[in-house]
């Protein structure tokens, strides 16, 4: 008799399956390499853009700047050439610190680049991130709040600008769904109603924050429509370089101009985060859905091979099989003894067919079991053929010692029995 074939040992999840991998897992280190690789590609090729754009610009700048200090010189020979240097780093200073050029200490100018409305956008910059740069602190004093005042109120804008989101891109769905129910009506297939919602919400966003603003910093500000949209796209990302600012001009007198300006921002970037929330959202639905039909077919085409390969091996029939490695062959199987002449051959017992084994689905992962099953069938063939039983594998049985014939019975052991009487 052989041992039941062992069930094969469970398999550890396989890297990249959906049920093995516990949630929050890091991100793995050949995608976190290739992300680091693209963004510095990215980099380096805007690098190279901005290089070409903008170095020749800035050279003509600087021989012109030369060419008008050359100029100058020559005008007032009792001015030095490094005392004009001293003048103009000064001047440089005195505008990086809010000095308007325009005006001076006779003019009657109320301007400051420190009022109230100035000072409250100023605020606003801090905590949105923006930090546009055109006017900076100076004094020491100054820095330490903006340090502490920084700290504070960003966290607490970050609250502000996830609940203004919710609350407007509510409100823009609940609009939009209220169309969606017209189209419906109208028995437009609910694919086109998507993807007609999804172009609405971003056109009414760009519309309201982006294009809107965009005429009225022109009449306002007295901007080119580029330069305008150019401020708004730089302000709504956060990237505020500085070069321009609503109500920077001294021409602006309104005080209310600039806190108006500042809940434009709060809007356009609640529309940003609530947009990004959405895509972020669509990302994850079609990632899930795409995670599923990739299992589903992993374990269809598993199950397929499962199958095939065990019907194959049904067909093929139970091949022996090799000889371990460090053990002695098996001996070969004792030939059947002979049985006597006067007593009939006793009929072999009927063996009970057994079942063929179901076929599994993890017939090419698990080679122990094929083996297990190979070594039990052979041994079933070997008893069919011979009626003494086979020794199980691995232990050597001593043969037994041949059966000696019985003596006949007939007249010659009657005659020797009279003999003796």
């Amino acid at each position: 008799m052989t041992a039941a074939p062992q069930e094969p040992p469970a398999r550890p999840p396989q890297a990249g399956s959906g049920t093995g991998r516990a949630p929050g897992r890091a991100m793995r280190s050949t995608t976190l390499l290739a992300l680091l690789a693209l963004v510095l590609l990215y980099l380096v090729s805007g690098a190279l853009v901005f290089q070409a754009l903008e170095q020749p610009h800035e050279q003509q700048a600087q021989r012109e700047l030369g060419e008008v200090r050359e100029k100058f010189l020559r005008a007032h020979p009792c001015v030095s050439d490094p005392d004009l240097g001293l003048f103009i780093k000064e001047v440089a200073d005195a505008l990086g610190g809010g000095a308007n050029p325009d005006t001076n200490s006779t003019s009657n100018s109320n301007h400051s680049a420190w009022d109230l409305g100035s000072a409250f956008f100023f605020s606003g910059t801090i905590i949105t991130t923006i930090g546009y740069g055109n006017a900076a602190l100076r004094t020491d004093a100054g820095r330490i709040f903006c340090i502490f005042y920084a700290l504070v109120g960003i966290p607490l804008f970050g609250i502000l600008l996830a609940g203004v989101g919710d609350r407007l891109g509510s409100s823009l769905r609940r609009g939009i769904g209220h169309i969606e129910a017209i189209f419906l009506k109208w028995h437009v297939p609910p694919e086109l109603v998507r993807v007609l919602s999804a172009v609405l919400f971003l056109l009414v966003g760009c519309l309201l924050f982006v294009l809107t603003p965009t005429f009225v910093f022109c009449y306002v500000e007295g901007w080119s429509k580029l330069e305008a949209i150019y401020f708004v796209v730089v302000t709504l990302t956060t990237v505020g370089f500085g070069d321009y600012v609503a109500g920077a001009s001294p021409n602006q007198n309104s005080a209310a101009y600039q806190p108006l300006v500042w809940f434009w921002i709060l809007l356009g970037l609640a529309y940003f985060a609530s947009v990004l929330t959405t895509i972020g959202n669509w990302l994850r639905v079609v990632s899930r859905r795409t995670r599923a039909e990739m299992g589903g077919l992993t374990a269809q085409a598993a199950s397929w091979t499962g199958t095939v390969t065990a019907r194959v091996t049904q067909r093929a029939g139970p091949a022996a099989p090799p000889p371990p490695e460090k053990e002695r062959p098996p001996l070969p199987p004792l030939p059947c003894p002979a049985q006597p002449a006067g007593r009939p051959l006793s009929p072999a017992p009927p063996e009970k067919a057994e079942p063929p084994s179901p076929p599994t689905a993890s017939a090419l992962d698990y080679p122990s079991e094929n083996l297990a099953f190979i070594d039990e069938s052979s041994d079933t063939q070997s008893e069919r053929g011979c009626a003494l039983p086979r020794a199980p594998r691995g232990r050597r049985r001593p043969p037994n010692p041949p059966r000696k014939p019985a003596r006949p019975r007939g007249p010659g052991r009657a005659r020797d029995k009279g003999v003796s009487d």
